[in-house]
């Protein structure tokens, strides 16, 4: 099969690589769309330990099920791989399990990735796409159930009803315009900030869900008068703007991770009583929510992917991040 394979800090090869092996328990998907993640740029700035080069990066896939009980099924995949025993699966936080991997990884153990014609997952892991929804326009799905998860944990973290808030989205990525859309279009907010530094990320997003649009040095951004804040960057920037801007009481979904360390005003979220909370991916009934979300276009169309070639992926990575890329989605046609 051919597959675009991460071999070293900012380079990508698409070449032939072995097809994966039929396994037990396991079904072989021919790849349709994979999208490109801010794990997989994590990886390709070579900062992510969890994925070592030579490795299939990938892991927001749709297509169909080429052998097995599934076979022929359109599926959607659910990346996130866990064990199904331990006190975390057993009440449903399949998310927090200390033995999940992603596929695309290859710590603690290797899971290729979805930039490639084939990739092989547990039974477990596939979900049926529905017929009033594209099968390239799943591949969202990953990123729509992580955004949807952050949502909800926020909505949980206020005393008062979230359209009635008003709210910061730090970062016009594909998690920060997904947030702005579940909180606007589901939620029904209409006192909504998202800030960014790239303008052209930004002007894109603007086409599609109704917030005002700033960069993050702006006098709007920058007083003390969020019930919420949504930090989908993860910079330490980021945090700090964060704290300085929340309201006594309110709450900041921290979802980004470019920046894991730095410093933070624990003072303020003391004595006012700030809510932090980091949020991971998503439980699997939030996958199953999403897809749903999706097909029902309870977000509006999803004009705002954009589709290239698997073999010119590099470009697309290239282009992310020179910051010459304004869609927040790229996804890949192998």
């Amino acid at each position: 099969m051919k597959a675009l394979v991460y071999t070293g800090v900012q380079e990508l090869t698409y070449r032939d690589e072995k097809d994966p092996l039929e396994k037990d328990g396991e079904s072989i998907l021919k790849v349709q769309a994979s999208g490109i993640c801010g794990s997989d740029m994590h990886a390709y700035h070579g900062k992510d330990e969890r994925r070592v080069p030579p490795l299939i990066l990938g892991h927001e896939v749709s297509g169909k099920i080429i052998n097995g009980k599934f076979k022929d099924k359109t599926a959607v995949l659910n990346p996130l791989i866990t064990c199904g025993k331990c006190e975390f699966c057993l009440v449903k936080r399949e998310h927090l399990c200390p033995n999940r991997v992603l596929l695309g990884m290859n710590r603690p153990y290797e899971r290729q990735g979805a930039f490639a014609e084939l990739i092989t997952v547990p039974n477990t892991n596939i979900y049926n796409i529905p017929e009033k929804l594209n099968v390239t326009e799943a591949a969202v799905a990953e990123p729509t159930a992580v955004a949807y998860h952050a949502v909800q944990i926020g909505v949980k973290s206020l005393k008062k009803d979230i359209k009635d808030c008003r709210i910061l989205v730090q970062g016009a990525g594909a998690i920060g315009l997904l947030c702005s859309l579940i909180l606007s279009k589901i939620k029904n907010n209409q006192n909504m900030i998202m800030s960014d530094p790239n303008e052209l990320r930004l002007n894109e997003c603007s086409k599609y869900v109704d917030a005002k649009f700033v960069g993050p040095s702006d006098k709007e951004v920058n007083t003390d008068g969020f019930d919420i804040v949504f930090d989908t960057v993860g910079l330490e920037i980021s945090r700090q703007q964060a704290i300085n801007v929340v309201k006594p009481g309110g709450s900041i979904i921290h979802i980004g991770l470019t920046q894991p360390a730095g410093e933070f005003n624990f003072r303020k979220a003391t004595l006012q009583e700030i809510t932090f909370i980091g949020t991971y991916c998503y439980t699997n009934q939030d996958f199953s929510d999403t897809i749903q979300i999706l097909a029902n276009k309870d977000i509006g169309n999803l004009d705002w992917i954009e589709y290239r070639d698997l073999k010119k992926g590099g470009d697309a990575f290239k282009q992310i991040h020179d910051g010459t890329c304004s869609a927040p989605k790229i996804v890949l046609i192998p």
